[in-house]
């Protein structure tokens, strides 16, 4: 692999029954609080997290020089390249932070995964709601799950409530939750309280999917 393409990749509880393959948004990397969050807290439900940074991001850590990420087909590849890594035929889901979800759902048939989780997915540009990407949520696992905070200026609900979203995707709201499901102040709630929330939705929808499947 190139140097620019050289990727870091972190692995959290490798004995996990399942496997998530998380990717990061496009404004941090592995190591962002929202990540290694959601990484340990998974971690503690018997299921292994693979968190990797894109190769612009790894760029970034290496240089100190920030870079936009690349087009989507390179972001695909690299996901890819990171899933193939394995060969176990453990369980795969894909999940993603807003760009990241884009990736999971536009690989999960390519890559044989069960179904694809978006925390955030950025259903348009800010400000730019004519530009929809409902198309990149069309795959063809059983289910495929979408968090989404009701403050998210990337897609709220009476936005989304408009969309026809795929048959195979659930929208779980988490009510006061911006795009990185952060409360308001005025809520009294922690973030960590949403992102606790979150996780244990995606625990229990791994859960479905393992039981259904």
């Amino acid at each position: 692999m190139k140097a620019s393409q050289r990727v870091a990749v972190h692995r959290d509880n490798p004995s996990g029954s399942v496997r998530v393959v998380f990717a990061h948004g496009a404004g941090a990397g592995l190591q962002s609080d929202f990540m290694q969050f959601f990484a340990l807290a998974l971690a503690l439900n018997d299921i292994e997290v693979v968190r990797f940074n894109f190769p612009y991001w790894q760029q970034f850590m290496d240089t100190g020089v920030r870079r936009p990420p690349q087009r989507m087909p390179a972001l695909c590849h690299s996901m890819a390249t990171v899933v193939t890594q394995f060969d176990d035929n453990k369980p795969l889901y894909l999940m993603g932070k807003s760009m990241g979800s884009r990736v999971a759902f536009q690989i999960a048939d390519t890559l044989g995964a069960k179904a694809a989780i978006a925390l955030g997915f950025p259903f348009h540009p800010v400000g730019k709601p004519e530009r929809l990407r409902i198309t990149e949520l069309q795959n063809q696992c059983v289910n495929n799950l979408i968090l989404q905070g009701t403050r998210d200026p990337f897609g709220k609900p009476e936005e989304v409530a408009s969309y026809p979203l795929p048959k195979n995707v659930t929208c779980h709201w988490l009510a006061g939750g911006d795009h990185s499901f952060e409360p308001t102040r005025r809520s009294g709630l922690s973030r960590e309280v949403l992102w606790q929330e979150a996780v244990d939705v995606v625990v229990q929808f791994i859960q479905h999917v393992e039981r259904t499947s």
